[in-house]
This record gives structure tokens, C-alpha cells and sequence, in this order.
């Protein structure tokens, strides 16, 4: 009995540290996996967004809400912004998570998971641009395989009988404001680092067929869409232009040329045309540039019923017009213009939660022309779109406007 009361005493003896260390180890992970992350209100706006853009996709193939891996424009827009953070910043985790991105694209032989080369669609030549960074910092020879597929992609790239590369495939004869940003930046690139600059004039022939082709002359802005063949029902059959002015589509395009720029010899026959075009736009925008510093979905219709400030489009100029001033591309003054956007941005479009994660309201989630169901350009067709907090096309821009700024 004695013996049997021992034993029992002992059992519990070293039941109870187990137990405890157990219980303990089991809060330490409670406490680890409920940890609340907090961004600071000290940091710029350029990392609380990023940090609230990490904090909602740990894996930057989540953004826009995919559940698998996707090779995808707004994934490059996001990445391109992530990729000037670090350059400013030099915080390695915002390296890490561009890099991660390609990684779980990209094999080994630099082919790219989802991307069809058939489709001819010049929207998924833009996360191209994440692959010059990464290939200049690892000679990876993956990335820069995938580069020259996508530069593959542009040689075959249908296009107008004029030059300018199709929108996609699907959507012949037409040049989007869209597709300037996605194809023309990382064409550039490719052709100064690689061809010795060997296809500069083909980059400029893309904008002035869109300065000669869908430039509105009372306005100075540009329509969304040209349809060379005047066939699709949104096409003027005059012009063939789409019939109104879209703010990102004009965002792209703004974007587009301050980009390209970054590239463009500055003593090259075209880099002076370039510039005169954004000088051209940049003047046309603040024209229309609300008294809250933002820009309504349809540029011109100010406050028109169902119209609204619309925050991608906003973020776009803002970056595109302060980047203009400090490059020099555009006066002084432009960036006065720059920060009273930047401004309504943050005061009427910007929520902050308790734990300082920020969000980006009013986004226009998508718009297009063409395609089924059918979208036909129309002022109600625009403002009828459905918004997404966060969506993409607005942080990413956001982030590079707060860079360009320094806010």
C-alpha cells in the first residue's frame, strides 16, 4: 500500500511540470497568434500603406483577393511601388515580398505560371517590370528568361496598321489609354538595358498614335479607348474614339509617360515630344482638379449625378505630377497641385483603423470597353461600376505618390 501511495505521489510529481509547461507553451502561442500588429502613425504614408497591404495579403500573390497565385498587372503596379520603397527605404522585407511574388511564379527555365502568350494581352507585360531588380541583384537567369518572353510578347504583339500595339488580342484595332502603361515602361527598359535602345522610336510611336488619335482639343484630355476600324458600338464613327474621359485610364497614361521617361535619353530625337505631351496632359488635369485636390470618375463631369471623387485615378496624378517636378519634366507649380491631391486623398478618402492598418475608400473596382457583358463607354456605364476598398489600382499608386512627396 505504502508502495502504491509512493508511486502515485511520483506520477504526480512529474505529471505537474509537464502539465504546466504544456499550459504555458499553449499561451505563448495563443499570445504569438493573437498578437495585434500595430503600424504606426509616425511612419510616412508610403510604409503604413505597405505595412497595411502586408498585413492583409502576408503573400503579395494575395493581393486583389486571389486565392491562388496569379501573374497579374496589379500585382506588378503594387510591386513596382514596393521595389521603390525599398530603394528608398532599404528595409529588406520589402524586397523579400516582391521577390517572393516572382519566385512563385517564375520556374526555373523563366517560364511564367498563368501567363498565355497566345492571348497577346498587353496587360500582363507590366509585373515585368519587377524582374529587372531582381535580375540585376541575383543574375538569376530565370528572371531574365521570363523578360525576354514578355519582350518575345511585344515583338508579336498584333498592332494597328499604324504601329500601336493592340490592346489585347480579343480586342483588335484598339488602343486603350490603359495599355501605354502596361506595355510602353517595361519596353524601355528592356530596349536600354538589353538592345542598346534600339526600339526608343517604336515606344514613342505608341504615345503619338495616341496624341494624334484620341487627344480631345477643347479639353486637352484623352478619350479612354481609339477603335482604328471604327467597328465596336462605343467607337465614334468619326473619330472612333470611346466617348468619354475616364480619370484612371488618363491616370495610366500620366503614369505611363513619367515612367518611360526614367529611361529615355534625355538627348534622344524623341525625349523632348514625350515630355510636351505630359506638360500637354498635366495642364489639362488641373483644369478639371476638384477643390478637394481630387479627381471626379469621369474627369470633366464634375459633380453630375452619380458622379464621384474617385481615389485611383487621384493617387495616379498625384504621383505622375509630383515625379514630373522632380524630374523636371513639369514646372514648380505642378507640385503644389501634387500635394493638395495627395491632401484629399488622405483627409476624405483614407480610413484608419484602431491598430493603424489604413484603407483607401471610393475605387473604381474596374471599367473597360467592349468585351461581354457588353460595356459601352457611356457616362452611366462609368459611374455605375462597383467600387472596392483597396483595390490595387489605388495603393499601389498611393504608395508612389507618398514616395514622390515625401509624406
Amino acid at each position: 500500500m505504502k508502495t502504491q501511495n509512493f508511486l502515485l505521489l511520483l506520477s504526480l510529481v512529474i505529471l505537474v511540470p509537464i502539465v504546466s509547461c504544456n499550459q504555458e507553451t499553449k499561451t505563448d502561442e495563443d499570445e504569438i497568434n493573437n498578437k495585434v500588429v500595430v503600424i504606426s502613425d509616425t511612419l510616412k504614408w508610403s510604409e503604413r500603406m505597405a505595412l497595411s497591404i502586408m498585413k492583409r495579403n502576408p503573400q503579395a500573390w494575395q493581393i486583389d483577393g486571389k486565392e491562388e497565385p496569379k501573374w497579374d498587372y496589379v500585382h506588378g503596379l503594387v510591386l513596382c511601388s514596393f521595389e521603390a520603397l525599398y530603394n528608398q527605404k532599404h528595409q529588406q522585407k520589402y524586397y523579400d515580398y516582391v521577390k517572393e511574388y516572382a519566385d512563385v511564379l517564375i520556374d526555373s527555365s523563366g517560364a511564367i505560371k498563368t501567363y498565355k502568350f497566345e492571348n497577346y494581352n498587353i496587360d500582363m507585360i507590366n509585373a515585368g517590370k519587377i524582374l529587372f531588380e531582381l535580375y540585376n541583384k541575383s543574375n538569376d537567369q530565370k528572371y531574365l528568361k521570363a523578360m525576354q518572353l514578355l519582350r518575345k510578347q511585344l515583338e508579336e504583339h498584333p498592332r494597328t496598321k499604324s504601329g500601336g500595339f493592340w490592346h489585347k488580342k480579343r480586342y483588335p484595332y484598339q488602343m486603350w489609354l490603359d495599355g501605354l502603361y502596361m506595355g510602353a515602361p517595361f519596353y524601355t527598359r528592356y530596349t536600354v538595358e538589353f538592345e542598346n535602345g534600339a526600339h526608343l522610336d517604336d515606344v514613342a510611336k505608341q504615345f503619338e498614335q495616341i496624341q494624334e488619335h484620341a487627344l480631345d482639343a477643347k479639353t486637352g484630355l484623352l478619350y479612354h479607348g481609339w477603335d482604328e476600324s471604327k467597328q465596336m458600338a462605343w467607337a465614334d464613327k468619326k473619330t472612333g474614339c470611346s466617348p468619354n474621359f475616364w480619370s484612371r485610364s488618363l491616370g495610366w497614361y500620366a503614369m505611363a509617360l513619367v515612367d518611360v521617361l526614367d529611361y529615355f535619353p534625355v538627348d534622344h530625337p524623341k525625349q523632348k515630344e514625350l515630355v510636351a505631351y505630359l506638360n500637354q496632359l498635366a495642364t489639362a488635369l488641373v483644369n478639371f482638379q476638384d477643390k478637394s485636390g481630387l479627381w471626379y470618375q469621369v474627369t470633366d463631369a464634375g459633380d453630375k449625378a452619380g458622379n464621384y471623387l474617385e481615389a485611383s485615378g487621384s493617387s495616379m496624378f498625384a504621383y505622375a505630377l509630383a515625379k514630373g517636378v522632380n524630374k523636371g519634366y513639369l514646372p514648380q507649380s505642378f507640385k503644389a497641385a501634387a500635394n493638395k491631391a495627395f491632401d484629399g486623398l488622405t483627409t476624405q478618402l483614407i480610413k484608419v483603423d484602431e491598430d493603424g492598418e489604413i484603407s483607401i475608400t471610393q475605387v473604381c473596382a474596374v471599367a473597360g470597353l467592349g468585351g461581354d457583358p457588353y460595356r459601352d463607354g457611356s457616362y452611366e456605364y462609368y459611374v455605375n461600376e462597383r467600387k472596392k476598398d483597396n483595390d490595387p489600382k489605388a495603393t499601389g499608386p498611393f504608395i508612389l505618390a507618398a514616395l514622390e512627396l515625401d509624406r
